[in-house]
């Protein structure tokens, strides 16, 4: 947090104003209650149009900047202070660390504002509002976040700001600051970088809990389990929803695991199936058990059981398997 009296230079510059243009400068910035009204707002109150209140505003500002000196120290801490950050920061997080109490992130807000040496961006689809130093600062971030999400949409994957920032050899303060204005990459709880759509970012409701659980866990469960581990979370809920979400494949009684880890949707015959279209070739018992083993806890009967099914599958005069249609062709 910056060290300065914002609330004393405000009121030196206030201080040379008319009462009407001091009351609209505090209400247009929440001087007094940390609430910035609107034009209309503010010129209902007065009986007054939108319009006229701007005037007031523009009038008011113009001749609070001549005295630049009052104001002078706080520009240069700030400027000071975004340069820290590669000369770009949210607002939010800017009026936080440069403020604190509502009363001083107005007065900040307000300094910033009528200084005239830094931009502010307001909110987009794709970014939150930010404050820059100069266009080159705010098209430098603006850069990075785009080239961030687009490293985070070919590798799928969670990352660190370190990660992304591999490339662009940037201070993990100013890459973690250029991140924070994007709405389209956002930190989870761990403090890892993802794309706001990704369940590891923004989950929802209790099937992107399950996957989480999953994913933090990296191994199958059972179904019993995972609403152990997932608190307040019904039995029944936990399996209808594993039933139901493609994400999760049922390796065993009750046990599942992710999709995404490997495993075949299907029951033994299918994952028996989709070995032989892998390998293209006639396979032996061992090889074929070691395989289905990998991808189903059962016993080794039930992959027998299923091989003895000549409609799908023929044992060669060595003794190997192989899918009885591909045989018969």
């Amino acid at each position: 947090m910056v060290n300065i009296d914002y609330k004393q230079i405000c009121e030196e510059l206030l201080g040379q104003l008319p009462l009407k243009q001091r009351e609209v400068i505090e209400r247009r910035f929440g001087l007094k209650t940390g609430k910035r009204e609107t034009l209309e707002a503010i010129g209902k109150s007065y009986k007054i149009c939108r319009e006229r209140v701007r005037q007031v505003e523009k009038v008011s500002l113009a001749k609070m900047k001549k005295n630049a000196s009052a104001y002078k120290e706080a520009s240069r801490l700030f400027a000071k202070h975004l340069k820290n950050f590669g000369g770009v920061r949210e607002e939010n997080i800017l009026l936080e660390e440069l403020g604190g109490s509502f009363s001083s992130k107005s007065a900040a807000f307000f300094l910033l504002s009528l200084s005239g040496e830094f931009i502010r961006f307001g909110e987009s689809d794709d970014f939150n509002c930010f404050w820059a130093q100069d266009p080159q600062s705010a098209a430098a971030a603006k850069n990075f976040v785009s080239e961030a999400a687009a490293k985070l949409e070919e590798k799928k994957q969670l990352a660190s700001s370190r990660e992304l920032a591999a490339s662009s050899e940037l201070k993990k303060a100013v890459s973690e600051s250029y991140l924070g204005i994007s709405k389209r990459v956002q930190k989870n709880r761990e403090g890892l970088y993802g794309l706001r759509e990704w369940p590891e970012v923004n989950p929802k409701g209790i099937k992107d809990k399950i996957y989480l659980l999953f994913k933090k866990n990296r191994n199958p469960l059972h179904f019993t389990d995972v609403a152990r581990k997932i608190s307040g979370s019904l039995v029944q809920t936990v399996h209808n929803e594993l039933i139901r979400d493609k994400r999760f494949v049922l390796i065993g009684r009750g046990i599942y695991a992710l999709k995404e880890w490997g495993y075949v949707e299907g029951d033994v015959k299918d994952v028996i199936l989709n070995i032989f279209s892998n390998e293209n070739r006639p396979l032996t018992k061992s090889e074929i058990l070691d395989r289905v083993l990998k991808q189903r806890r059962i016993k080794e009967n039930t992959v027998l059981m299923n091989l003895s099914n000549k409609k799908f599958f023929l044992r060669d005069s060595e003794g190997k398997y192989w899918h009885a249609n591909i045989q018969e062709a």
